[in-house]
């Protein structure tokens, strides 16, 4: 005789309520009313049900998965973006799977693949340096799959976006190199392909422009984020006939051989040079001397992103708006620039 196995089908009838509502109660989602988890759960036990996450999943039409996607996990800046959005997932019962395209494009594509396969319930994504074609993004989008971008975004992609103030955090960084009397300002840039490259650079201009600096375009050198080529990059600056005596950095990771590169040249920091990163990664205050940098509140872009993503989740996909989050960021002050600023010109 074939014995019948509870299903949620069975409790949903039993206390008539929908199949998906049984299943977030099983699964603790935050949304079911505290009096129908234990009503579901009561039952659940006295039927003997067997919890089937696949059944759940299969009915539910969810997988309770959020994927992440990101550029590269060589600096502290990801690894606690995915922390603090790991946190704001687990709060609403979701996991999160990783991958990190290395800042490759075709390994971002195949990344995008796997989190289809794996019928991702929504996606957090950061694009490579490389990325310039966003189908592999969009096919997200067109399966109803919502998406959130977030540090390193597209303007193509009319999705909800995470950045931070870019442009005004340049600004500061580099009126500061200025307010300590530095007037040969030089940018170690980023890609221009990043949208945050470009926003960085414009700021490193217009502060340039406020306090009536020329723009030399010798001391703008943009680098593919490579670490290895920083070096060079710095010697020639500092090999110039009339060689700068500030730096403003795209990264704190560039920043930092920067300065190991500059105190082996013989050349005193921030005497002779004053240097600003841009992140706060580990190490910028371990370095001698300590980087003067732009912090980036990580772990809180990774909760909002996330917190966007879930917002879409529960929505219908004609109610999705494309909002954008700005955060704010923090100039920290330290020993690679002088700390006693000159008045404003």
């Amino acid at each position: 005789m074939k014995v019948h196995q509870t299903t949620i089908y069975d409790i949903a009838r039993e206390l008539n309520i929908s199949k998906s509502t049984v299943s977030r109660a099983l699964t603790n989602h935050p949304e079911v009313k505290s009096e129908t988890r234990k009503a579901v759960l009561e039952l659940a036990e006295k039927l003997d049900y067997q919890r089937n996450m696949l059944s759940i999943n299969l009915i539910s039409r969810k997988s309770n998965l959020i994927g992440i996607i990101v550029p590269e996990f060589n600096t502290s800046f990801f690894p606690q973006v995915v922390i603090g959005a790991q946190e704001m997932a687990s709060k609403h019962g979701y996991n999160i799977i990783v991958s990190q395209s290395n800042e490759k494009f075709e390994t971002e594509v195949e990344n995008a693949r796997v989190m289809l396969a794996s019928q991702v319930d929504g996606i957090l994504v950061s694009i490579t340096k490389e990325t310039r074609s966003y189908e592999h993004l969009k096919i997200f989008e067109r399966k109803g799959i919502p998406i959130v971008l977030f540090n390193r975004v597209c303007d193509e992609m009319i999705v909800p976006k995470v950045v931070i103030n870019d442009y005004e955090a340049a600004f500061g960084a580099v009126e500061h190199l200025i307010l300590t009397g530095k007037k040969r300002i030089a940018h170690l840039a980023g890609p221009d392909s990043l949208i945050t490259s470009r926003k960085r650079l414009k700021g490193y201009l217009d502060a340039l422009k406020k306090h009536k600096i020329s723009v030399d375009e010798s001391l703008i050198i943009p680098y593919d984020l490579t670490i290895g080529k920083v070096k060079i990059y710095v010697k020639h600056l500092m090999d110039l006939k009339n060689p700068p005596d500030g730096l403003f950095v795209v990264n704190d990771p560039a920043a930092i051989e920067a300065i190991q590169t500059i105190k082996k040249m013989g050349i005193r920091i921030p005497e002779e040079i004053g240097i600003v990163g841009f992140s706060n990664d580990y190490g910028s205050d371990l370095i001698e001397p300590s980087l003067t940098t732009v912090a980036q509140p990580q772990r809180l872009m990774g909760s909002t992103a996330m917190q966007l993503l879930l917002d879409l989740m529960d929505k219908e996909v004609s109610q999705w708006k494309a909002v954008t989050k700005t955060l704010d960021s923090k100039l920290i002050v330290r020993n690679s620039s002088m700390l006693q600023e000159s008045e404003p010109t």
